[in-house]
Parts: structure tokens; C-alpha cells; sequence
């Protein structure tokens, strides 16, 4: 039988009416345009697709943030990757 895998972490989101988007347990925000944020939580890479994005509220002490726009998608990355990637990194992904 698969044993459950640990957490290392806390992550958290909330999205209200597809425009209004919380975020808990984030460490590291890579890059924002008003189409895409890329962001690392303690859980690992989170992507954020949408238009008219904007980075309304961060904190990070708490590590939280809120993101409003019109939101299409959210697609989480390798949990491992809780960082970004260094400059090689990049070129090789």
C-alpha cells in the first residue's frame, strides 16, 4: 500500500468568483504581467494565468498574497521546486 506523502509545508488558496484570488504559504513571487504571475509556496511552483493581473496585497512575513484580474487558470509545478531556478536552470527547463 502507498504511504502518504509528507508535507513540508503550508499552502493555501482561495479564488472568489474567478477575479479575486488569496494566496497563503508563499515564499518567493519569480515574475508579474498582467497576463501571468509565477510564484513559489511552500508546497512548490503555483502559475497563475489570466488578464488584467495585478498584485494587490503581499506580505511577506504572513507569505500572503492577493491577486485580482480576470483569473483562467492556476497550474502547480513540481512540488519539489519551491525556488526559482538559477540562470542555466532556466535555459535547460
Amino acid at each position: 500500500m502507498d504511504e502518504p506523502r509528507k508535507t513540508q509545508g503550508m499552502h493555501n488558496a482561495i479564488l472568489e468568483n474567478r477575479e479575486k484570488l488569496l494566496l497563503s504559504g508563499v515564499t518567493e513571487i519569480d515574475s508579474f504581467d498582467d497576463r501571468t504571475v509565477i510564484l513559489y509556496t511552500q508546497l512548490g511552483e503555483l502559475v497563475i494565468l489570466g488578464r488584467g493581473l495585478h498584485v494587490q496585497q503581499l506580505s511577506t512575513s504572513s507569505g500572503e498574497v492577493q491577486i485580482e484580474g480576470e483569473i483562467r487558470a492556476l497550474r502547480y509545478g513540481d512540488r519539489d521546486r519551491t525556488a526559482p531556478q538559477g540562470f542555466l536552470g532556466r535555459l535547460l527547463r
